[in-house]
């Protein structure tokens, strides 16, 4: 075939001919050319900055090789991460200060977030929460940094969005005015935790989602708090105390404190002000109105106070429920998370709102969140392994609903893990009942607190490591969800052990193998 002359065809045609398809590098290219310029894809992929055309002697056009992406690795610290991306452009520093997991909870991918970024599409710098503070305080510094060099970012985002959502008109900026249906208590009496299976009507939305995907909520402060707020500060009759209500008070903010530091009259306080402005552990021990009350000697005036915090993000839950079996309606498992801290009774704002203050028939403001990837496998022949403890169980009663509605002949086995058996084993009924019809093959628990000697599931997982490889071997797929801290990372290390043990492999063929599983969508997670 003719070679490419036009370098704009070229750099707009990256992979669209996979790697395997037997064709000579030449042809390749020439083909990607001619296949994107039908599809209309230049704009998108000749200004992505994944790879780049380089100009032969010859006068051809040559494919370099995709960027590489050493710091996209969650296995490791964020201080490797960044220091593997130290020489690299803005936004790729950006992003080595994400998570790395793709998990999309954010509204992008780890690349696309951060493009978003530095090209100053997107401003709202916290929205990794599987990053959590970490990644948001790295972030911050790099624009910081950025904007102090003069650095104006340049870069085009190509942002993830949800055909389903697009085609409704509801999405993360638009979302769906639903109303609660059920709010019902899964933990029994006695159990440490209080966690609920909640219902939403979609009815009139035209909202579709897949198995995996998560549903955004929009949260708002509960009264108690905010009243505590307004009489820690100065409230005049032209405030609008409403507008606290989507305002993020659970964590103090560099602005809030520097506003004590620079207008507190008080040299001693105005000292401890311009200390904790200046140490990012300090300043996380601290909520709104933990800094309010320390400084109550000042009363900061409301409108400045509305200036110096951010608006809420909308919280992602993992959806438990198939719309083959629930039309019109999504289902969520919520663990409510309260705790004391500086002697008062914190609240997970949208956890508690979900549990305590709204009743059926309430509006929630909520849009679909894709999963990239996270979902069953499109083969219903497949076996399938789950691995879920406590409310990471949600997307897995979804995956069960859905493989039942299809009726996928593949085999299904759920490890599920929480703390004691009688008070914690979340859908028990719901379980039971699927493994005694056979739609759960097997189903595996591991209950921490009903012995002296904890188990979890990564215990269950090495106790039951020749099955797993044998179904592994037998194109299984291998999903988790839940904890990226521990429980996920203890997972991953159980699977690996078992790779090797039973596959007698060593570590790095081991390491290759469960690779191979990700990159062939195997190996899927939903963690956060």
């Amino acid at each position: 075939m003719n070679q490419i002359q036009d370098p704009k065809k070229l750099l707009s045609a990256i992979s669209i001919i996979p790697d395997s398809a037997p064709f000579s590098p030449e042809q390749k290219a020439w083909l990607n050319g001619f296949f994107a310029g039908m599809t209309g894809m230049e704009e998108i992929y000749g200004t992505g900055s994944a790879s780049a055309g380089a100009t032969q002697s010859n006068g051809a056009i040559a494919v370099e090789e995709e960027e590489d992406f050493p710091w996209h690795d969650e296995s490791l610290e964020i201080d490797e991460r960044m220091a593997l991306a130290a020489d690299r452009p803005y936004k790729r520093q950006l992003m080595s200060a994400m998570a790395q997991l793709d998990c999309g909870s954010c509204g992008y991918l780890c690349q696309s977030y951060s493009e978003a970024i530095a090209s100053g599409e997107e401003t709202n710098l916290t929205l990794c929460s599987p990053g959590g503070k970490e990644t948001a305080r790295a972030v911050k510094k790099l624009v910081k940094l950025n904007a102090e060099s003069g650095g104006s970012g340049g870069d085009t985002a190509e942002k993830k969005s949800n055909g389903a959502a697009l085609e409704s008109g509801w999405s993360r900026k638009n979302p769906f005015p639903a109303k609660l249906i059920s709010n019902d208590k899964l933990t029994g009496e006695g159990s440490a935790k209080d966690v609920r299976h909640v219902e939403i009507d979609l009815a009139g939305s035209e909202l579709q989602y897949n198995v995996g995907d998560s549903l955004g909520v929009y949260p708002s402060n509960c009264s108690e708090l905010i009243a505590d707020i307004l009489l820690a500060c100065e409230v005049s009759q032209t405030d609008n105390p409403a507008e606290l209500e989507t305002k993020d008070l659970t964590a103090a903010t560099e602005e809030l404190v520097e506003w004590f530091a620079e207008n507190l009259l008080d040299e001693k306080e105005k000292a401890q002000a311009q200390k904790i402005a200046a140490d990012d552990d300090l300043l996380d021990e601290l909520d709104v109105l933990d800094l309010l009350l320390k400084f109550n000697t000042l009363k900061i005036p409301f409108s400045d106070l509305l200036q110096c915090v951010t608006e809420l993000n909308p919280r992602l839950y993992s959806i438990a429920s198939s719309l083959k079996k629930h039309p019109d309606q999504v289902h969520l498992t919520v663990g409510k998370v309260s705790y004391e801290k500086n002697g008062r009774t914190r609240k997970g704002v949208a956890s508690s709102m979900l549990a305590d203050r709204v009743e059926a028939g309430s509006e929630l403001k909520v849009f679909i969140q894709p999963s990239h990837g996270f979902t069953v496998p499109t083969n219903p022949n497949a076996p399938m392994i789950m691995v879920g403890p406590g409310t990471g169980i949600a997307p897995f009663v979804s995956f069960l609903q859905e493989r039942e509605s299809t009726q996928s002949k593949g085999d299904n086995w759920l490890f599920f893990g929480d703390q004691k058996s009688e008070t914690d084993f979340l859908y028990k009924d719901m379980l039971q009942d699927y493994a005694k019809r056979k739609v759960l093959q097997r189903l595996d628990t591991a209950f921490s607190r009903d012995q002296e000697h904890k188990i979890y599931v990564q215990d269950r997982m090495r106790e039951n490591g020749a099955e797993i490889f044998k179904w592994l071997q037998s194109g299984g797929y291998f999903f988790v969800c839940g904890d990226a801290s521990r429980m996920a990372k203890d997972v991953d290390k159980a699977l690996h052990e078992i790779v090797a043990q039973h596959g007698n492999m060593s570590g790095e063929q081991a390491k290759a193998y469960v690779k191979k599983l990700a990159s062939e969508s195997r190996y899927e997670r939903d963690v956060y």
